[in-house]
């Protein structure tokens, strides 16, 4: 049985070797919410914690606006746990190399509510490759878990705008939705 532990010695791809750190998780390991994004970025390679720069901030905030506390509500990890180079988007082996832990994540969770943050989360978890324009905000379902995708906070700092049909906004929404999913599980 794979143990999380085991995942920084992990040498199942290339990503290992240009790694500082394997980045697992943060949060509460008994949350009945997870949080599901694409790879590290530099920050986290450095910190080995996930969404602890720019966009980790930014999604910070709209959890805490919506009343979802990052450090005690929730449990963020990502579908690959080591930076790919000049944080390109994962590649195909990779994502598969690292689902063995994903899904072991998932196991010692247990999470009601999974949200995906991205494409490539959508894509790694349900194999799903639709524009996340298109998927964002609709409830789907996986082993009897509910899943909201989202768009990734990267996302959401190159389209700035305040608008409430803007990306942030409909964001903010998608996370009231998941609260709201929560507080009827």
């Amino acid at each position: 049985m794979l143990e999380l532990h085991d995942c920084e010695q992990c040498t199942a791809c290339d990503l290992a070797l240009t790694r500082q750190r394997v980045v697992i998780s943060r949060g509460a390991a008994s949350a009945r919410l997870m949080l599901i994004g694409e790879a590290p970025g530099a920050r986290e390679d450095a910190l080995g914690q996930p969404f602890v720069g720019r966009s980790g901030q930014l999604l910070d905030r709209l959890l805490l606006e919506v009343g979802l506390n990052p450090e005690k509500d929730l449990y963020i990890c990502n579908a690959v746990k080591c930076r790919p180079p000049q944080n390109r988007r994962p590649k195909r082996g990779e994502l598969t190399a690292c689902r063995p832990w994903l899904d072991r994540q998932i196991d010692l969770v247990d999470p009601a509510v999974i949200v995906l943050l991205g494409a490539t989360a959508v894509d790694s978890l349900l194999g799903i490759k639709t524009g996340m324009t298109q998927l964002r905000g609709q409830w789907l379902s996986w082993n009897g878990r509910s899943v909201m995708p989202i768009f990734h906070p990267s996302y959401l700092l190159r389209n700035p705008s305040t608008a409430a049909d803007a990306p942030t906004a409909l964001t903010r929404a998608d996370l009231t939705a998941v609260q709201q999913r929560l507080c009827e599980r």
